[in-house]
């Protein structure tokens, strides 16, 4: 065969290949029911900074409804940019609606790796008003995580950053403002 040919066959079939892994990845990932706006949000601000001051946590993320739509629950800011503007799970949308907090030790869960333990709590405003969901996830909780003190001491830790947050929240639509 034409060394030419054979080298644009080699090219062609690895495009293929590409756009085929490319389209499976597509279609794994949730559908987006929010796109963000192209500036960094303060939201998002508050979730980096406190990634930046917290080595314990694996994630924080911030979700609920965006300005002027109505029951479309999402992800607005976190630390996997990439999942903002997921929607979010019934357990997410139960914590915003009912003002519930689950502490969700996930050491059984195969893909989850590394361990860890996410707590999902109210998030709320300067007023102490609850306004939608933070979620933080914990690596390596200190203690044995078959017993409840790893549940305890990271829902209280989970309680000081939520309450921290909440006196950086001034209003619920200023999350969604251009950071400063």
């Amino acid at each position: 065969m034409n060394p030419i040919l054979k080298t644009a066959l080699a090219v062609a079939a690895a495009s293929v290949l590409a756009l085929g892994t490319a389209a499976s990845r597509a279609a794994d990932a949730p559908a987006k029911n929010w796109t963000p706006p192209t500036h960094k949000t303060y939201a998002q601000k508050l979730s980096d900074d406190t990634m930046a001051a917290h080595p314990e946590l694996l994630s924080v993320t911030l979700h609920g409804v965006p300005p002027g739509m109505s029951e479309v629950y999402t992800m607005f800011a976190g630390s996997f940019p990439e999942r903002v503007g997921n929607p979010d799970d019934p357990d997410d949308i139960d914590v915003i609606k009912k003002g519930i907090t689950i502490v969700d030790p996930r050491w059984k869960r195969v893909k989850d790796n590394p361990k860890k333990m996410v707590v999902l709590m109210p998030m709320r405003d300067a007023k102490g008003e609850n306004v939608g969901l933070v979620v933080y996830a914990f690596k390596n909780p200190p203690a044995d995580p078959n017993s409840s003190a790893a549940e305890i001491e990271c829902l209280q830790k989970s309680t000081v950053l939520r309450d921290d947050l909440a006196k950086k929240i001034f209003s619920y639509n200023a999350l969604f403002d251009a950071a400063k």
